[in-house]
């Protein structure tokens, strides 16, 4: 039967027939492979600079994460080769080294203003004499981590979940760490014994659904041992999903191979929680291996920490937020800064947190509104910190404002 004889019906079947199995011609009706559109928000992040000291660097060394953590900056000699140091940052490494090392991967140490004392990046890095000071209130365990351990290694605090410390060492010693007790520390380090013990335990409880790979940073473990870890928590049934706690997308994204993220897609749901705090670090290697991630089906979230002087701004947080959107990374939390010991210069009020929230809703997508919470000292967990939209509430009667404090009334049935 040809065309002009079949009835209408027979004639739509036969074009959408042709459009989900392709025909020449009807499918290049819709899809113009001549122009195709060019996407260009990649372009929008710039690459990181390879300063003076690391020019001549073979490309296959700099993008090997291997090299970056071998050639970290740790003394001051090394450092001043990167930035100009002032007398005080001088005075705070050898005044504090001894209880926190300084360790900063070149990638990362790229990101520096050599000439700015109060970068972000830098603020993050490179010691500060506040660090030597350590007030009353201040504690070693601030979340109270290790009081939650039933097993060395593995903190079960919340009742479907436990945090599963695998590694001590992190590619870069972040001076707003709350965890110098053990990161930096050699003895701290994780050994087989600790591992399966914690492994053992998250088998044989049930209630277990959720963990939380941590350390130091889970990916300066090889991606052998990475595997042997998601490879057994897989196994087990009560275990629903898993997220790795991860700050090398900012510090160290050529630790996230291809290697690796193929690694990761036979472990499905994976989560990926990571740590930026200024859009100084959302750079064009930082977009790539997100897209890395993401395009491996890894949900990629950010926490970030509320830090003086690096992010204590609503502008900076949206600018931030909206890169990690285009760079497919949820806005997960923000956490005021813990009492951890020697990082009181960088702890705001909480008054701070809540005005940058008022400033974000609203005023810009929800996506870009993340949660504000205070994880509670002495292990309380994370709390809730939200300004209060809540004007009267009268029985059924709710008196409400929005972000332009303007009055609504909502009324319950």
């Amino acid at each position: 039967m040809d065309s002009e004889r079949k009835s209408p019906v027979l004639r739509a079947a036969s074009f959408w027939f042709t459009c989900i199995y392709g025909s020449g011609k009807v499918h290049s009706v819709y899809m113009n492979t001549e122009s195709p559109v060019k996407n260009t928000v990649r372009e929008r992040f710039l690459p990181a600079p390879r300063p003076a000291i690391w020019k001549d660097v073979p490309d296959s060394d700099w993008n090997s994460w291997i090299w970056q953590q071998q050639k970290r900056v740790k003394t001051i000699e090394q450092l001043e080769k990167v930035i100009n140091v002032t007398d005080e940052e001088r005075e705070a490494f050898a005044k504090s080294n001894d209880m926190f090392h300084m360790g900063i991967t070149p990638y990362y140490a790229s990101l520096m203003d050599p000439n700015d004392p109060n970068c972000p990046v830098r603020l993050q890095s490179v010691p500060k004499m506040g660090e030597v000071t350590i007030l009353p209130m201040e504690m070693a365990d601030p979340l109270a981590e290790e009081r939650d351990m039933p097993v060395p290694g593995l903190t079960h605090r919340y009742p479907d979940r436990v945090l599963f410390y695998t590694t001590h060492n992190c590619p870069v010693f972040c001076r707003h760490c709350t965890r110098k007790r053990k990161v930096s520390d050699p003895s701290s380090a994780t050994q087989i014994k600790q591992l399966e013990d914690g492994l053992n335990y998250i088998q044989s409880h049930k209630e277990i659904r959720d963990v939380v790979i941590s350390g130091g940073d889970p990916l300066s473990n090889s991606d052998e041992r990475l595997e042997y870890i998601l490879s057994r928590l897989r196994a087990m049934e009560h275990i629903q999903v898993f997220r790795l706690g991860t700050r090398n997308l900012v510090t160290l994204p050529q630790r996230i191979t291809h290697e690796f993220a193929q690694m990761l897609r036979k472990y499905h749901p994976v989560f990926i929680h990571t740590h930026f705090n200024h859009p100084k670090e959302c750079t064009r290697e930082a977009f790539d291996v997100c897209a890395r991630l993401a395009d491996a089906g890894c949900v990629i979230n950010n926490q970030m920490v509320l830090l003086k002087g690096v992010n204590d701004d609503a502008a900076i947080v949206k600018e931030l937020n909206h890169k990690l959107l285009m760079m497919r990374v949820r806005p997960y939390y923000i956490f005021q800064c813990d009492m951890s010991q020697g990082i009181s210069h960088f702890r705001t009020p909480i008054e701070k947190g809540i005005e940058i929230i008022e400033k974000l809703r609203g005023w810009t997508s929800g996506m870009a509104v993340p949660h504000f919470v205070v994880d509670a000292p002495g292990g309380g967990g994370k709390i809730p910190i939200l300004p209060n939209y809540v004007v009267k509430h009268e029985g059924k009667k709710w008196v409400l404002r929005n972000f332009k404090n303007e009055i609504y009334e909502y009324n319950e049935p």
